[in-house]
């Protein structure tokens, strides 16, 4: 069946591991969406965190954001679907980091509320120097965020913790495991992110595509990561990066080149276009 609609997980994906599109990857999108396909940004960023050179190809309307949360029309600064977490989940999520050595955060309103203890010492947390540069460019700093919640008249699109030591991060999940109501993924080997039940990458691509008019089977979805198995599985075309999570890879349609070796234009160009 043909298709209508790629969804793009960008970090490990779209992005190279400088978190650059390269001319190739952006060319095939830009030759999607002249040909009417939709190219979607699908990511655990914020709206404010899918990057400037993705957003202004001519004709990219759509992101499904924080892991599925919020699903925009870009264009039209207009929320399409929202699946978030109330105040009080977020706070029973955020006053259980406050036991541990981590540096946690949450997404409202498109952008992420950290403070600056953390901002301060993302070093400490093993993030890398990309991701840090993301994390300032992306969150705004408040004294105490478990203020901000508690004061905030809304819901909450994700929570995001960073942890310095794998130890300290096993043990969070198996806690945040004996809290209802959440959905706990990863998209790096040092953090965790806590979203809503139905905040999925793949719940996201479904819910778009009825909006959409079109059939999951005009679906395509590209990923590498653990939070990207929903999608994969859902997807009426799951395509997985070389450089992807082994067990990600069993799930795939199709295996592309890494996102070093623009994977995601090889494959466009194979399954899609069929060069």
């Amino acid at each position: 069946m043909e298709i209508k609609l790629i969804a793009l997980d960008l970090d490990g994906t779209l992005l190279d591991s400088k978190k650059r599109l390269s001319e190739r990857n952006r060319n095939i999108l830009a030759q999607c969406l002249e040909r009417g396909i939709h190219v979607v940004p699908t990511t655990g960023r914020t709206v404010d965190g899918i990057p400037d050179v993705v957003k202004s190809i001519p004709g990219v309307r759509y992101a499904i954001t924080t892991n599925g949360a919020v699903i925009k029309d870009i264009i039209e600064d207009r929320l399409i679907d929202s699946r978030k977490l109330t105040v009080e989940k977020t706070l029973e999520i955020l006053e259980l980091a406050e036991r541990y050595h981590v540096m946690y955060d949450c997404y409202i309103e498109g952008r992420g509320i950290s403070e600056p203890r953390f901002l301060d010492n993302l070093g400490l947390y093993h993030i890398s120097p990309g991701i840090q540069e993301l994390v300032r460019t992306t969150r705004d700093s408040v004294p105490s965020i478990l203020d901000y919640v508690r004061n905030y008249k809304g819901d909450i699109e994700k929570a995001n913790m960073f942890f310095a030591e794998e130890s300290e991060r096993v043990n969070m999940r198996g806690e945040l495991a004996r809290i209802s109501d959440i959905i706990v993924s990863s998209s790096m080997p040092n953090n965790l992110e806590i979203n809503a039940p139905d905040a999925t990458k793949g719940q996201g691509i479904l819910r778009l595509a009825a909006y959409l008019g079109l059939k999951r089977e005009e679906t395509m979805a590209f990923g590498d990561g653990e939070n990207d198995f929903n999608m994969i599985e859902l997807a009426g075309c799951g395509v997985v990066m070389e450089n992807g999570d082994a067990e990600l890879k069993k799930l795939a349609d199709y295996i592309t080149c890494s996102n070093d070796d623009d994977g995601v234009a090889a494959a466009i160009e194979k399954l899609v276009f069929k060069t």
